[in-house]
């Protein structure tokens, strides 16, 4: 694979109270981007997201707890899939890290269901504090009955990744934390549970080719 150019740069950066966001980005781009990405990869339409949830002055445990590495695997596919690098425990469905986790386990799940291929991999990333995904990808390891560029169309059009509209369609808030101790134990897919409605398939509909 060729790399042809750099769509979205995404840095998000803890730093000193009496830096400005402008400094900050301006320094960014300046002694991180420049020097880290080669200057023909970017252009004028990259998107650069620099510190995109505003001030970031408090960071490391006091501003961020929560166990982000805890159990991955383990509450996943068992390494079998793709992983990002964050956990679901300790979580709600605020954070992408699960929230998103659960969406795109739906999405694949309705690939498959629909007869669109045999196996596949939907993969979402996001920046902090911009609602709409940086990125979503579908890799269906060449078992689609379709390109998977069409897929992806397929996927954009039934499926709303932004994080509220997630908690809405899957109905995550019921319940509460109740709702979401069953996930402590056995996994979070593949699990036959009416509390765990990323497991649903949503049927797609898509026009077969011809013979």
């Amino acid at each position: 694979m060729v790399p042809v150019r750099v769509h979205t740069v995404l840095i998000s950066t803890q730093h000193d109270e009496t830096v400005t966001n402008d400094e900050i980005a301006k320094d960014l781009k300046e002694h991180v981007i420049k020097t880290v990405i080669p200057e023909k990869y970017l252009d004028e339409k990259t998107i650069f997201h620099l510190n995109p949830s505003g001030r970031f002055v408090i960071g490391g445990p006091h501003g961020d707890a929560g166990l982000t590495g805890r159990k991955i695997i383990i509450d996943t596919y068992g390494g079998w899939g793709a992983h990002g690098g964050g956990a679901f425990s300790g979580k709600d469905p605020t954070k992408v890290d699960r929230s998103g986790a659960y969406i795109v386990r739906q999405a694949a799940k309705s690939i498959v269901a629909s007869g669109l291929a045999r196996r596949c991999i939907v993969q979402v990333s996001y920046a902090i504090g911009v609602p709409e995904p940086l990125s979503v990808f579908v890799d269906t390891y060449g078992t689609g009955k379709i390109p998977d560029k069409e897929i992806l169309k397929i996927v954009k059009e039934n499926f709303d990744f932004r994080p509220g509209m997630i908690a809405i369609h899957l109905d995550l808030k019921r319940g509460g934390n109740s709702r979401f101790l069953k996930t402590a134990a056995y996994g979070h897919f593949g699990r036959d549970d009416g509390d765990f409605t990323w497991e649903v398939a949503k049927p797609l509909k898509w026009e077969k080719p011809q013979n």
